[in-house]
C-alpha cells in the first residue's frame, strides 16, 4: 500500500462513518498537518475505557504527524448535551466544570502524546461573546431542523419538555470547528447531528468544511449498553491495574473482539481475524486472547511491572498459581465487634446487597482463601486479612480496621 493508503486505513480502523471519505484524502494529499478536535464535556471528573476510543483515534492521527486539539467544553458543559437525552439535562456550575477539567487535563495523557496535543477550552471564544453574539449565531438554524434530531424529535412527540438552551448545545458546538479552523472533527456515532453542524457554520463562515468521523459507542461490560459510569459497565482509566485486568477478564467473548478493534494498538485487524480462527478452531482459549487484551490496557494506564503483578495476582486467585499477596489491598473500616459475612462481601464491593452475598452463600459460591463457606452468620473483627472471592472471577484481599 502506498503512504497515503496506509494512512486512510489506519484513520478507518473500527470508525462508523467518515463524511467524506474522498474529502478526507484530497485534504490528506495536502501534505501539512491537519487539525484534527474531539470535544470533551466535563461531566464527570474521571474517564473511562468507552472515551478512549476517540482519545486512541486521536493518538493514531498524532502518530501519523497531524496536530490534535483537545477540547474541553466548560462552556458547553454548563449547557448540558442533550444528546440522547429524553429530559433536560441540569447543567454543571462553573466549580463543577472547573474541577472535572482539571481531571480530565490530567488523564488524557496515559493517551495522548502531551507534546503533539493542544489542550483548549471553548470559553477561549464563548466568553467574549456578547448576546448579540449569540444571537447571531442561533439565527443560522431553523427549530424545523433542531426537530429533525432523533432525541429532539421523539421528546417533542412525548410532548416532554425541551428547554430553549438545548437547541443552543449543537450550535456552539459545530462553531468550536469554526474557531479552531479545524480539518477533522470526531465523535461517538450519537454525535453525528452536532458534528455535521460544524461542517455547516464552517461554509457560512467561508472556512473548507470538516471531514466528520464517528466512532461507535463502546459497549460496556455487559455487552449490551454502551459504556457507562451510571449503569456501572465500565472500567475507569484510573482504576488500579488489577480491575482493569480483572474487569477485562470478564468480558464476553465476542464483545472481546469490538474492544481488541477499537482499544488496542498493539494487535492488528490481521491478528484480530487471525485469533478469531484459532479460538473457533480451538487452538487458542479466549481467556489467553482476554488476558493479552487485559495486559495491554494495564500496561498503557498505568505501566508493564503493574499490569504483571495484576496478571500474577488474577492467576493465583483464579488459576491457584502462585502468591495472592500479590493483589492489591483494600482496607475496610469495620466496628469494633466487626461484620457478619454477608455485609463484609457488600462492603467489599463483591455484591450490591446483602440479600444477594445470602443467595451467593446459598449457592457455595462464596470462598474466603480458597475455601468454601456457607456460614451467613459468620463474624469479621478487626484484623482479618484475606482474599474474598465470589465465582471464579469477582474477588478482593481485603484487612479489616477498627472504624
Amino acid at each position: 500500500m502506498s503512504e497515503l493508503e496506509q494512512a486512510l486505513a489506519t484513520i478507518a480502523r473500527g470508525a462508523d462513518e467518515i463524511i467524506k471519505q474522498e474529502d478526507l484524502a484530497a485534504r490528506l494529499k495536502l501534505g501539512r498537518p491537519l487539525r484534527i478536535k474531539a470535544g470533551f464535556d466535563p461531566t464527570a471528573p474521571d474517564l473511562h475505557l468507552g472515551h478512549t476510543v476517540l482519545l486512541n483515534k486521536l493518538r493514531q492521527f498524532q502518530d501519523l504527524g497531524h496536530t490534535v486539539i483537545f477540547l474541553i467544553g466548560d462552556f458547553t458543559g454548563m449547557i448540558g448535551d442533550p444528546t440522547g437525552k429524553n429530559v433536560t439535562r441540569k447543567p454543571l456550575t462553573r466549580d463543577d466544570v472547573l474541577a472535572n477539567a482539571e481531571t480530565y487535563a490530567e488523564q488524557v495523557y496515559k493517551v495522548l502524546d502531551r507534546e503533539k496535543t493542544e489542550l483548549r477550552f471553548n470559553s477561549e471564544w464563548f466568553g467574549q461573546m456578547s448576546a448579540a453574539d449569540m444571537i447571531k449565531l442561533a439565527a443560522q438554524h431553523t427549530v424545523a431542523r433542531m426537530l429533525e434530531r432523533d432525541d429532539f424529535a421523539k421528546r417533542y412527540a412525548a410532548q416532554q419538555p425541551i428547554a430553549i438552551h438545548e437547541f443552543l448545545y449543537p450550535l456552539v458546538q459545530g462553531y468550536d470547528s469554526v474557531a479552531l479552523k479545524c480539518d477533522v472533527e470526531l465523535g461517538g456515532t450519537d454525535q453525528k447531528f452536532n458534528l455535521l453542524m460544524g461542517r455547516a457554520l464552517q461554509e457560512h463562515h467561508g472556512q473548507p468544511p470538516q471531514i466528520v468521523l464517528t466512532m461507535p459507542l463502546l459497549e460496556g461490560l455487559d455487552g449490551v449498553n454502551k459504556m457507562s459510569k451510571s449503569l456501572g459497565n465500565y472500567i475507569g482509566i484510573n482504576e488500579p491495574a488489577i480491575d482493569i485486568v480483572t474487569k477485562t477478564l470478564k468480558i464476553g467473548d465476542e464483545l472481546m473482539w469490538r474492544w481488541f478493534e477499537l482499544l488496542s494498538f498493539e494487535t492488528s485487524l490481521d491478528d484480530i481475524a487471525r485469533m478469531k480462527q484459532e479460538v473457533a478452531s480451538g487452538a487458542l482459549n479466549p481467556r489467553d486472547a482476554k488476558l493479552k487484551l487485559a495486559r495491554e490496557l494495564a500496561t498503557r494506564f498505568h505501566d508493564a511491572a503493574a499490569a504483571e503483578q495484576a496478571i500474577a495476582g488474577w492467576h493465583a486467585v483464579v488459576r491457584g498459581e502462585g502468591d495472592t499477596s500479590l493483589l492489591p489491598l483494600t482496607e475496610i473500616a469495620v466496628p469494633v465487634e466487626g461484620l457478619r459475612l454477608p455485609a463484609l462481601l457488600t462492603a467489599a464491593g463483591l455484591t450490591p446487597s446483602n440479600a444477594e452475598a445470602n443467595r451467593k452463600l446459598k449457592e457455595r459460591a462464596v470462598r474466603i482463601d480458597a475455601e468454601v463457606v456457607e456460614d451467613a452468620q459468620r463474624m469479621f473483627a478487626p484484623g482479618f486479612e484475606g482474599v474474598l472471592q465470589i465465582g471464579k472471577r469477582n474477588f478482593a484481599r481485603v484487612l479489616l480496621t477498627q472504624a
